[in-house]
C-alpha cells in the first residue's frame, strides 16, 4: 500500500546539490513526489511503499552530498497525495529565513578536469562550477539559494547549459551557478591606463603568466575579491609591491601552482595536505625548515621561519596555475589597512598605481572575503585559525544557542566580525578588519545592515564591547537607539573566555574551569588595560582570580605600535644602556615624566611579548599588528622542554610578578644566554604559570583564548607540560584573536549576564 510522507532537512543543505541528489535517490527507490528549498532548508513530499521511503530516508541521512552538513531532519506521515513523478519544484519562501547560509567551496576535482580537457566544452573556462563547488556566499543576495537570488542571474543559461541543468544524469543538474563560454562571465585583461588588451580566450592565462614571469604586478579579480599577484622568485618586483602597497614587512601569502610543486619545496604533514585540499582551502602557515625553493624569503616573509601558502581554489586561479612554473605572491587586493576590493571601478581607481595590469571579469561580488588562514603547531598539530573568512563564513555550527531574543553582537575594534542570532541558527560574518580604517568601518556597518535585511529581523538585543570609544561600540550604541533595541556591554576578556567555553559547550558545566585570557589590550572592569588574565568559570559566573601585575601603559595606542615603550615601562636602572640605544635623551625625559604622572596601568601579556622582543633586539617599532610577537616566536625552530627553565618558579601571591619575571629574563640574557634559549625559557615560563595558577586554585580544566594563543610554540609547550593531567581547551573553529569576540559576547549574554 502506498503512503505519503513529509521529510524536512535543515543545516547546510542549500547550494550543495541536495535537491538533485534527492531526485536521483527517489528515482532509485521508485518514489514519486517533490523536493524544494524553503526558508528553513529542504522540504520533501514523497509517496511510495513504506519500506522504500524508510530506506530512502536512511540513505539520505547516512550518505548526504559531500559538502552538505545536516543539522536536523524530520519525517512524518501525512494525508495521502498523488504524484505522477518525482520533481524538483521552484523554491517557495513562506516566511522569514531560518536556514544555514552557504559558504564558498573550492573548485572540485571534476571541474578541474573539465577546464583542462580540450574535448570538454568548458575547456579554459574559468567560472566552471557544479553542485559541489564554486562561489556561494560571495555572490548571494538573498535566500533560499536559487539562481535568481545570486549575481549569476545576470547571465541567462544557454541551451546547452539549460540541458545540463534539467538532466538528472548530469553533474550540473540543478546547479544554480551553471554557466559556460557561450552564456557566461567574461574575463578580460586591461593595463593600468584602462586599455583593454586584445588577447584570445585560449591565450589569456598564458599571457598573464608571461607578464608575471617578466616581473609585472597583476591585480586579479577572483571570485571573492581582488588579489595582487607577482612572481615570488623576483626580488625587485616584491620590493616594488611592498612599496606601492605600503606594506614594508608584513608577510605575503604564496600561491603554489600545484601540491606536487609545494611538496618539492616545503615539508608538509598530512594535516597540511588535508587543509590545503579541503573545500575551504585556506592559507596554511608552514615551517620553512628544510626549504628548497627559489622564493625570495627575505622579501616575502622578512625575519620569519614560516611561510603562508595556498593552492588554487577557483577556476581562475587554477587556469593561471596551469601556466605557471613558479609560485606567486597572492595578497589581498587593497592598500594596507583597507578591506579587500571587489568592484572593478574601485580596483582601478585605488590600485592603478600599484598594479601594471588588471585581470577582471563582469560578475558582481556581493560579499567580498579575504582568504582564511590557519596554522598547525609543530608537535601536536593543534590547529589555530588566524583568520576566519572565505570557505567558513557566514555559518557557525555546533553552538549551543537557545534564546527567544534576536541578538546581534558587534565584536571588538581590531579584527572585527559580527555575529547574529535571528532564528535557530548562529551566523558569524567573514573577517572584516581594523575599524580605524574608514573603508573597513563602512563595510562593517554594511554587513550589519545586510544581516538585518537578509533575515528581515531587527535585533532585540545589541551587544558591544565595554570599551566606550571602540567604533563597534559607538555604532552599536547608535544602532540600538535607532532600532529601540536593548544595549548590553560585555567586558572584552570575559567575551574571549566565553568564546572558548561556547566552542566546547562548557557553559552548562558544573565543574570549575580556569580561563587563561592573554592578549594585547582590552578595557577592564577597573578601567585599567587588561590582557594577562586568569578567570574562574563555574555555574554561569566568571570571576577574575589572578592577573599579571600591572605596569605602566604609556602614550595610548602608541604603546601597541612601539615595543620599545613596553621595554621602557618594565625596565629598571640596570637596563639603561639598552634604552639609550632605543630612545633619544629628549624622548627618555618625556616618557619618564609621563610615568611619574601616569595612572593608567596594564596587565597585558601581549605588551610583555613586546618588551621581550625589544630587549632582545628583535623589534622596537611594529610595521604591522603583532609584528614583534611574531618575530619573537620565529626566532626558534624547535625546543627541548627538559632544557627550559622558568623565570618565575614560585608565586608568592595570587598575582604574577611581571617586573620580577622580566628582570630575571634580562639577567639571563645579560649573562650571555642565547636569544633562542631566552625565548624558549620565556614561553616555558608562561606555560608553567598556567599550571601554577591552576594548582593554587585546584582547577583541572583550562581554557585558553586571546591573541597570544596564536603562538603555536606556546600552545605546544602548554600541551606538553600538561602531560594529560589537565583538560585543555583552545578555540578551534574561531580564531583566538579578537575575531571571536562577537561570538563570545553572545555566549556571555546568554549564560553569564545575570551575574
Amino acid at each position: 500500500m502506498l503512503k505519503t510522507y513529509q521529510i524536512t532537512f535543515s543545516g547546510q543543505v542549500q547550494g550543495v546539490g541536495f535537491r538533485p541528489y534527492i531526485y536521483s535517490l527517489a528515482k532509485e527507490f521508485l518514489l514519486q513526489g517533490t523536493v524544494s528549498n524553503n526558508e528553513e532548508g529542504v522540504i520533501i513530499f514523497v509517496s511510495g511503499l513504506e519500506e522504500s521511503i524508510q530506506s530512502f530516508y536512511s540513505k539520505l541521512i547516512q550518505f548526504p552530498p559531500p559538502v552538505s552538513r545536516i543539522k536536523d531532519s524530520k519525517i512524518f506521515q501525512i494525508e495521502d497525495k498523488i504524484f505522477d513523478a518525482f520533481k524538483i519544484i521552484l523554491s517557495k519562501k513562506g516566511g522569514q529565513l531560518n536556514v544555514s547560509l552557504t559558504p564558498d567551496f573550492a573548485i572540485c576535482n571534476d571541474c578541474q578536469s573539465d577546464i583542462v580537457n580540450q574535448e570538454n566544452r568548458r575547456f579554459n573556462y574559468p567560472f566552471t562550477t557544479c553542485v559541489n563547488c564554486g562561489p556561494r556566499w560571495a555572490i548571494t543576495g538573498n535566500f533560499p539559494f536559487e539562481r535568481e537570488h545570486t549575481s549569476i542571474n545576470d547571465f541567462p543559461m544557454c541551451e546547452e547549459c539549460m540541458e545540463e541543468y534539467t538532466n538528472p544524469l548530469d553533474r550540473r543538474f540543478h546547479s544554480q551557478t551553471n554557466t559556460c563560454q557561450t552564456c557566461g562571465i567574461e574575463l578580460f585583461l586591461v593595463d593600468n591606463s584602462d586599455e583593454k588588451l586584445e588577447v584570445s580566450k585560449d591565450a589569456l592565462f598564458k599571457n598573464v603568466a608571461s607578464l608575471l614571469s617578466e616581473g609585472k604586478i597583476i591585480a586579479i579579480k577572483n571570485t571573492s575579491g581582488y588579489l595582487l599577484c607577482c612572481n615570488a622568485e623576483n626580488e625587485q618586483v616584491i620590493k616594488e609591491l611592498r612599496d606601492k602597497k605600503n606594506r614594508p614587512n608584513k608577510p605575503f601569502a604564496i600561491l603554489y601552482p600545484s601540491l606536487d610543486h609545494l611538496k618539492n619545496e616545503l615539508q608538509l604533514d598530512e594535516v597540511h595536505v588535508r587543509s590545503l585540499t579541503s573545500t575551504e582551502r585556506p592559507i596554511n602557515i608552514i615551517s620553512l625548515k628544510g626549504y628548497s625553493g627559489k622564493i625570495v624569503l627575505n622579501e616575502v616573509a622578512p625575519g620569519l621561519n614560516q611561510l603562508g601558502v595556498m593552492l588554487p581554489y577557483s577556476g581562475i586561479l587554477q587556469l593561471l596555475a596551469n601556466e605557471l612554473s613558479f609560485p606567486v605572491v597572492a595578497t589581498s587586493g587593497n592598500i594596507h589597512g583597507s578591506p579587500i576590493i571587489s568592484e572593478n571601478d574601485e580596483a582601478f581607481e585605488k590600485l592603478k598605481h600599484v598594479a601594471d595590469y588588471f585581470l577582471q571579469h563582469n560578475l558582481s561580488i556581493t560579499h567580498p572575503q579575504d582568504d582564511s588562514v590557519v596554522k598547525y603547531s609543530n608537535r601536536f598539530n593543534q590547529g589555530v585559525l588566524f583568520r576566519r573568512s572565505r570557505g567558513h563564513a557566514p555559518n557557525y555550527f555546533n553552538a549551543s544557542v537557545k534564546s527567544d531574543k534576536k541578538i546581534m553582537a558587534l565584536g571588538a575594534h581590531l579584527k572585527s566580525s559580527i555575529a547574529y542570532y535571528p532564528n535557530e541558527y548562529l551566523y558569524i560574518s567573514q573577517y572584516l578588519g581594523n575599524l580605524d580604517s574608514f573603508d573597513v568601518y563602512q563595510r562593517f556597518t554594511k554587513t550589519a545592515l545586510n544581516f538585518i535585511n537578509l533575515f528581515e529581523q531587527k535585533p532585540q538585543v545589541i551587544l558591544v564591547d565595554s570599551h566606550p570609544t571602540y567604533e563597534s561600540t559607538l555604532y552599536g550604541t547608535e544602532l540600538a537607539k535607532q532600532l529601540k533595541s536593548e544595549l548590553f556591554k560585555v567586558q572584552h576578556h570575559k567575551a574571549h573566555f566565553a568564546s572558548v567555553l561556547g566552542e566546547h559547550d562548557l557553559l552548562d558545566s558544573n565543574e570549575k574551569i580556569l580561563g587563561v585570557i592573554w592578549d594585547g589590550t582590552g578595557l577592564g572592569d577597573d578601567r585599567q588595560i587588561w590582557g594577562g588574565e586568569f578567570f574562574k568559570y563555574q555555574l554561569n559566573n566568571i570571576d577574575r582570580i589572578s592577573h599579571f601585575e600591572y605596569f605602566n601603559w604609556l602614550a595610548g595606542d602608541k604603546m601597541s605600535k612601539e615595543p620599545r615603550l613596553s621595554l621602557l615601562s618594565l625596565s629598571n636602572t640596570e637596563m639603561q644602556p639598552i634604552l639609550k640605544d632605543k630612545f633619544s635623551k629628549e624622548e627618555q625625559a618625556i616618557y619618564q615624566s609621563l610615568m611619574v604622572k601616569n595612572k593608567l596601568k596594564t596587565s597585558s601579556v601581549g605588551r610583555l611579548f613586546d618588551a621581550v622582543a625589544s630587549l632582545l633586539g628583535i623589534c622596537d617599532i611594529n610595521t604591522y599588528e603583532g609584528e614583534a610577537a611574531i618575530l619573537l616566536e620565529n626566532q626558534i625552530f624547535d625546543y627541548n622542554i627538559n632544557d627550559c627553565k622558568s623565570y618565575c618558579t614560585e608565586l608568592e601571591t595570587d598575582l604574577i610578578p611581571t617586573e620580577k619575571l622580566f628582570y630575571n629574563l634580562f639577567l639571563d640574557f645579560n649573562k650571555g644566554n642565547s636569544r633562542e634559549n631566552v625565548i624558549a625559557n620565556f614561553l616555558f615560563t608562561l606555560a608553567s604559570l598556567i599550571y601554577q595558577t591552576a594548582d593554587i586554585h585546584y582547577i583541572k580544566n583550562i581554557a585558553c583564548s586571546g591573541g597570544v594563543f596564536q603562538n603555536t610554540t606556546l600552545i605546544d609547550m602548554v600541551k606538553e607540560l600538561g602531560k594529560g593531567e589537565y583538560k585543555l581547551f583552545f578555540n578551534r573553529n574561531l580564531a583566538p584573536n579578537d575575531e571571536n569576540i562577537s561570538f563570545g559576547q553572545i555566549m556571555y549574554y546568554l549564560h553569564c549576564s545575570n551575574q
